[in-house]
C-alpha cells in the first residue's frame, strides 16, 4: 500500500503542471490563435517566481513559506501572462506565422533569462531552499487512503492545480465567456456579426493561456527541484502532447495529463517502485518512456483527432 501512495505523491508533482499548461494551450487554441510558445513561457514564469523567492530567502524573510509560494505563484502568472502577450500582438495584430511566433518566444525565453541571470548573480542557476514541503495538512491526513495520498508529503502547488482545473472547466463550459471565446475560435465571422469583439476575446485567450503557461513553469519547478536552470526539461512541448491527445476538452485533458504523469513518475522515481527496481532493465530505458508515449499518442490520435476548426486565424477585420 505505502508503493501505491508513493506513487500517487510522485505523480502529482508532474502530472499538476503538465494539466495547467495544457490548460494554458487549449484557452489559446480554443480561440483560434495556435501557442506552441508553452515551453518558453513557462521559462520566463518560473524565473520570475523563483527569482522572487531566492530573494526572498536570501534577505531572511519572515513571510510564511506557503505564503511565499503562493505569492511566487502569482508574480509567475503575471510575468508569462505578460510575456504571451507578444504572441498575442504578432499573430493577431501583425498576422504573422504563429508557429514562427511560438517558435521565437522559445528561443528568446532561456536566452534571456540566462542572460539576466548571469547579469544579476555571475551565474545561471537560480537557487533557492525548499521549505514549501507539505508533511501532512492536519485534520485531512487523517482520512483513510485518501489523506495518505493526497494530504502527505505535498505541496500547495497541487491544490492550486487541481483549482485551477475547476475554475478553467467552469469557465470554458459554464459562462458567456467560455461560449464567447469557443466562437471566436470556430465561427469568427457570426461571432463579430453579433457584436462580439474577436481581437479582444483572442487577446484573451491567449493572454490566460500566458497566465497559466507562468504558473505552470514555477509549478513544475518547486516540487521537483533546488534550482532553476533556464529550463523546464520540455515540459512545455509535452503539455502539447498532453493537449492532443484530450482533445481539447478540459475532461480530457485532466485524465490525459494524470496518464503522462503516471509515466513521467515511473521515468523519474522507478528507483523508489520496489517492481520496477528489481526489473533488469536499465534506467536509460524507463527516462525514455514519457517521450515514446508521447511519440506513439501523436502517431494515434493525429488520424483520429482535430484541433477545433479555426476559422478565424487569418480574420481580417478591423478591430471593433
Amino acid at each position: 500500500m505505502n508503493t501505491i501512495y508513493y506513487i500517487v505523491q510522485q505523480t502529482m508533482f508532474f502530472a499538476i503542471p503538465l494539466l495547467i499548461v495544457a490548460l494554458a494551450g487549449m484557452f489559446c487554441e480554443r480561440s483560434g490563435i495556435i501557442n506552441i510558445a508553452l515551453e518558453g513561457i513557462m521559462v520566463i514564469g518560473a524565473f520570475f517566481g523563483i527569482g522572487f523567492i531566492a530573494l526572498m530567502q536570501m534577505n531572511d524573510s519572515p513571510m510564511n513559506p506557503q505564503l511565499m509560494l503562493l505569492v511566487a505563484i502569482i508574480i509567475a502568472g503575471v510575468a508569462g501572462g505578460l510575456f504571451s502577450l507578444l504572441h498575442a500582438f504578432a499573430s493577431i495584430n501583425l498576422k504573422a506565422d504563429q508557429t514562427i511566433s511560438g517558435t521565437a518566444l522559445n528561443m528568446f525565453a532561456p536566452a534571456a533569462v540566462i542572460f539576466t541571470a548571469r547579469i544579476l548573480q555571475s551565474v545561471q542557476q537560480v537557487q533557492f531552499a525548499d521549505k514549501f514541503h507539505i508533511t501532512e495538512v492536519p485534520i485531512l491526513s487523517g482520512i483513510p487512503i485518501i489523506g495518505s495520498m493526497f494530504f502527505k508529503n505535498a505541496y500547495i502547488t497541487t491544490y492550486v492545480g487541481l483549482i485551477i482545473y475547476l475554475i478553467s472547466y467552469i469557465l470554458i463550459t459554464h459562462t458567456r465567456f467560455g461560449l464567447r471565446l469557443r466562437a471566436c475560435g470556430e465561427h469568427p465571422q457570426a461571432a463579430d456579426s453579433v457584436g462580439i469583439n474577436v481581437y479582444f476575446i483572442r487577446y484573451m485567450g491567449v493572454l490566460i493561456s500566458g497566465i497559466l503557461a507562468g504558473i505552470g513553469g514555477i509549478v513544475f519547478v518547486v516540487p521537483t527541484s533546488t534550482n532553476f536552470n533556464a529550463t523546464v526539461a520540455g515540459y512545455g512541448f509535452l503539455a502539447l502532447a498532453v493537449l492532443i491527445f484530450g482533445q481539447w476538452r478540459c475532461q480530457k485533458i485532466f485524465f490525459s495529463a494524470f496518464f503522462f504523469g503516471v509515466m513521467k513518475t515511473f521515468a523519474a522515481a522507478y528507483s523508489g517502485i520496489p517492481i520496477l527496481k528489481d526489473l533488469p532493465i536499465s534506467a536509460n530505458v524507463f527516462k525514455m518512456i514519457p517521450y515514446i508515449i508521447t511519440l506513439l499518442v501523436l502517431v494515434f490520435m493525429s488520424k483520429n483527432s482535430q484541433a477545433p476548426k479555426a476559422e478565424g486565424i487569418p480574420y481580417d477585420k478591423s478591430v471593433r
